[in-house]
């Protein structure tokens, strides 16, 4: 078989280096200055696996190991992992012949699977289980004949990927007032699935406006939305209602993230900020500010948060309580290819999920 030289790399864009700012001053305010950390945060079972199977590809294979897009959408790991030899492409025709290509954790199509063993690579799929889950519903259901409305985000990767799996069956509904535009073909055929990192409340809502339209829609036949993503939903509207200020870290490509500051201010936050690294945080946030919430998405390692706790501590934010929702103790077994050394012996880390990695 003869296989296509590699095309020309496009690389994905370096993440920057956070910048050097005078820390945060202690401002007095009227009232008891604290901090309410929402539990559960970061680091997801999903996103633990992914991370772990690039770390372990590399000490297995040895540098480089490409990664098609982010294998997780946070700046600071895909940093993290570049400096260890991950090298980020956007498509496999990118990954030199025969070499190791890692899938993202928000999953790939099949014709990104087929393009891949059509390049001679050597893939691992680090695709979070509850993404498969998805595609497999995706699958079934088209093969039943179902048409099939995908709710989420038109371009992201995950969306994507299921789509994929049934492109002729696939209509994606980007929003709740999408669903009032929504044609379908047989309305005792349809079913919903959904991106698994959307906002709990929007996505019910948008349900909610399909099944007004189209009274047979039937649900898949378990919730879609990640456990990890409603966990740290749940948490954050907790806190809040008490909170003059959120800080959620996390990166702007990361869906959940952009969710978390949306549900802090719709439930009742009075200000509520995103930013990848401690050294965003702005001072003028803090004006008459008592109590502050803060959260991360679930791609974010608890190293980024412990900067941020850091930051607030000089602004006079001492006082942390944490406010917890729910535990979590979901473990996922690695990619098959990384489950083993170099000598065939079980790797002690085959795991990867919130026990091993908070």
């Amino acid at each position: 078989m003869s296989v296509a030289p590699a095309a020309p790399a496009v690389r994905m864009p370096i993440p920057r280096v956070p910048r050097r700012r005078e820390r945060l001053k202690d401002i007095p305010v009227d009232g008891h200055k604290r901090v309410l950390l929402a539990s559960p945060r970061g680091y997801c079972a999903g996103v633990d696996r992914a991370v772990i199977a690039v770390e372990k590809a590399l000490e297995r294979f040895g540098a480089p190991v490409y990664v098609r897009k982010q294998i997780v959408h946070n700046i600071h790991v895909v940093t993290e992992l570049e400096g260890k030899g991950a090298i980020f492409v956007e498509e496999v025709d990118e990954v030199p012949a025969g070499a190791h290509v890692v899938f993202s954790a928000h999953g790939v199509s099949p014709a990104v699977v087929n393009a891949a063993s059509d390049r001679g690579l050597q893939a691992i799929d680090a695709t979070c289980p509850l993404v498969t889950k998805v595609h497999r519903e995706a699958v079934r259901f088209a093969r039943d004949d179902f048409e099939i409305l995908l709710i989420g985000h038109e371009g992201h990767e995950e969306v994507e990927g299921t789509a994929g799996e049934a492109p002729d069956h696939v209509t994606i509904v980007n929003s709740p007032d999408d669903a009032d535009r929504i044609e379908v073909k047989d309305p005792s055929k349809v079913v919903w699935l959904s991106q698994t990192t959307l906002s709990v409340d929007e996505t019910m809502e948008t349900v909610r406006r399909l099944r007004a339209r189209f009274p047979e829609l039937q649900d898949p036949p378990s919730d879609d939305i990640c456990y990890a993503t409603q966990n740290r939903q749940v948490a954050i509207k907790k806190v809040a209602k008490d909170a003059d200020l959120v800080i959620v870290v996390g990166s702007a490509n990361s869906s959940n993230s952009v969710r978390l500051v949306e549900v802090a201010l719709e439930y009742g936050a009075k200000a509520a900020y995103r930013v990848d690294y401690a050294d965003e945080i702005e001072q003028a946030w803090f004006d008459g500010v008592t109590t502050v919430g803060v959260t991360s998405g679930a791609s974010v390692p608890e190293v980024l948060v412990s900067e941020v706790l850091a930051d607030l501590a000089t602004a006079g934010y001492l006082d942390v309580e944490e406010v917890r929702t729910a535990e979590e103790d979901l473990i996922f077994s690695l990619p098959k290819e990384l489950r083993q050394d170099a000598a065939g012996k079980r790797d002690d880390r085959a795991l990867g999920g919130r026990g091993g990695r908070s």
